[in-house]
């Protein structure tokens, strides 16, 4: 059951009270006839029988939002996922004490911002999409700070709605906020709960979701979503794993994009992928919008926090979704970059080479601080010094004796060593190998346009940009040299790479 605050359905985990047609308090008795037909409908697993349910779902006591703009149905409201609050980055903990600080406070900070937003905005309300905390212990210090943040929104009449997801599931997790402030909605792990949100006694919205009861929810919790009857943009908040969106995240309550199409609701409200993403577009009822805003603060050097996190901007015009905007809120980013070693004449050149990413990352992160992992590639005589023992591990507690423990700093988390020894020419053409043969003949004069220097090249039948362009390539001697030149390095390393 959604647990709400003194305005809402029910407080300190109580059942909401029934709003449904079914229900005794929206008929003054219980139609128990056609509600076990449901509900035996909705145990058989089936769309069919999900679809029934939808008409013994529970309607829990309106919130109300505060009007926001001279047209009700014009309005904002934020979407949020997987804060993973006070998440405490014990591996990083181990060598930088204070990196670990800032990011464990940068998850409650990043929250902060999301709340200042919603104020700022004057949003009609918040969702929050599963993963508010790191773990099933949910510390307090996180808890209090999440309830603080929603009691000021409560303050200012913007409603907030929640669901629980894998990393803090309901029936294991420990909560120490007994209630909540008014207009929060945290919906239970039952069923799906619609919640309708009015301004000025008319029907803005409505949101409907459900929390994970386990960690490992497999059931596709989608199929119990459908679009209530009455006006209001009708909004869906659900924790999940859309196929094909993403690799490398559990299959917690997985569906399909077509799965969420067909629950008739508008907006979809998606977290667990921490990848920011717009599934569908919406163009009108049964084509609803579909978003997964990421995650608030990135984690790790992961592909998918490599990227400004924060939260969407839902911009709702006569009703209708018409733009979601991103926000940074983030505090700390994640980053890595390749540096090319190829040009580098040593070791104290590579160092400054790196200094100057560093900084470059700080410039381009608006005032937050990095951690930066460094993907050193190329071939070149620095390979045989960066092989040599403890070199690498030097250089790297060189870079991190720069970093202080200064409030924005640049972690160096890792140098990665991908680079490979210079290649010799002259050793591979006194080879009489493949190689020897392919390194003569790409080495030989190249042709001209006019067959001056070489055999004719035929652009007959070449589409003409493509043919403009290769003509252009050949008519520039420098550009035609360092493209061969690099034709030819990227085909001895693979002839390299398959005889080792």
């Amino acid at each position: 059951m959604p647990r709400r605050g003194a305005n809402g359905a029910s407080r300190r985990g109580r059942r909401a009270p029934d709003r449904s047609p079914t229900s005794p308090v929206g008929r003054g008795r219980r139609d128990t006839g056609s509600a076990a037909r449901a509900r035996r409908a909705e145990q058989s697993g089936t769309e069919t029988g999900h679809r029934a349910a939808i008409a013994r779902r529970r309607h829990t006591r309106s919130v109300v939002s505060a009007p926001v703009g001279p047209d009700r149905r014009s309005f904002c409201f934020i979407h949020a996922a997987d804060l993973h609050l006070d998440t405490p980055f014990k591996g990083i903990r181990e060598v930088a004490p204070f990196v670990a600080d800032a990011l464990r406070e940068a998850s409650l900070e990043a929250f902060d911002a999301i709340v200042d937003l919603a104020l700022e905005r004057d949003a009609a309300f918040l969702l929050v999409a599963g993963d508010v905390y790191d773990g099933a212990e949910r510390g307090l210090r996180a808890q209090l700070r999440f309830r603080d943040g929603l009691a000021r929104l409560a303050a200012a009449s913007i409603a907030s709605f929640v669901v629980h997801g894998n990393h803090d599931p309901v029936a294991t997790g420990w909560s120490a906020v007994g209630a909540w402030p008014d207009g929060v909605t945290v919906f239970g792990c039952d069923e799906v709960t619609v919640v309708p949100v009015e301004r000025e006694g008319s029907l803005l919205a409505t949101v409907q979701g459900i929390s994970y009861a386990t960690s490992a929810t497999t059931e596709n919790l989608a199929l119990r979503f459908a679009r209530p009857a009455g006006p209001g943009l009708h909004v869906g908040l659900l924790h999940c794993n859309v196929e094909g969106v993403a690799t490398g995240y559990a299959n917690y309550s997985p569906c399909t994009l077509d799965d969420l199409r067909r629950t008739g609701l508008d907006y979809l409200a998606l977290g667990h992928i921490h990848q920011r993403r717009i599934l569908a577009g919406g163009r009108g009822t049964g084509d609803p919008y579909v978003v997964y805003p990421g995650n608030s603060q990135a984690r790790s050097p992961r592909t998918g926090e490599l990227e400004p996190k924060g939260a969407v901007v839902v911009h709702v015009s006569d009703g209708v979704v018409d733009q979601v905007e991103f926000v940074a809120c983030d505090r700390v980013r994640f980053a890595e970059v390749p540096v090319p070693v190829a040009e580098l004449a040593d070791l104290a050149e590579l160092e400054e080479r790196l200094f100057e990413f560093g900084r470059a990352e700080l410039d381009a992160a608006g005032g937050r601080s990095v951690v930066l992992r460094a993907r050193l590639v190329g071939r070149g005589e620095l390979h045989r010094d960066l092989a040599r023992p403890g070199v690498a591990e030097e250089l790297l507690r060189r870079l991190r004796d720069e970093a202080g423990d200064r409030r924005r700093f640049c972690w160096w988390d890792e140098l990665i060593d991908a680079t490979a020894p210079a290649i010799d020419r002259d050793e591979v053409r006194g080879r009489g190998d493949f190689a020897s043969d392919l390194l003569e003949l790409a080495e030989a004069p190249p042709p001209g346009p006019d067959g001056a220097s070489g055999p004719p090249v035929d652009l007959s039948g070449v589409p003409r940009p493509l043919a403009g362009t290769v003509e252009s390539i050949l008519a520039d001697d420098e550009r035609l040299a360092g493209l061969i030149d690099q034709a030819i390095t990227l085909a001895l390393d693979e002839l390299a790479a398959e005889g080792s």
